[in-house]
């Protein structure tokens, strides 16, 4: 579980840091580890479909077990399981970094963050921002 304040703290983190780093206008979602909204947000200037993305990236993450980049990595060697999954899920993932899985000391899952606006690699490095209090 993510608490409420820890979730604010992690998207607060990962919007200073975008702003600092000069991304482009993102939005945020933090889901708790049963792929509940915790906290979401959508910058100014945010694309239509980025709060969508976002979401998908978290829920991507928490379904598979594991960060987007590794699913995208996964998803080349393996694209007809990986078009399945995305089928079998109504969509409800998406294989471009910035899903990224947030968990506890002993390395239980407590959620996930997604995050789109930017490049895969930016949105990524914004959501570990977030989750390790950088920026924040």
């Amino acid at each position: 579980m993510i608490p409420l304040a820890r979730a604010r703290a992690i998207l607060d983190g990962a919007l200073a840091f975008a702003r600092a780093e000069g991304l482009q206008p993102l939005a945020v979602v933090v889901l708790d580890a049963g792929g509940h909204p915790v906290a979401t947000a959508r910058e100014d200037g945010a694309s239509l479909f980025r709060h969508d993305i976002a979401r998908a990236k978290a829920m991507g993450a928490l379904g598979m077990g594991a960060d987007t980049r590794v699913l995208a990595e996964r998803a080349q060697g393996n694209p007809v399981f990986f078009g399945s999954v995305a089928a079998a899920v109504g969509g409800d993932i998406a294989f471009s970094p910035g899903g990224v899985l947030v968990r506890d000391a002993q390395g239980s899952i407590l959620g996930a963050v997604g995050i789109s606006g930017d490049t895969g690699d930016r949105d990524e490095a914004a959501a570990l921002a977030g989750i390790n209090g950088e920026h924040s």
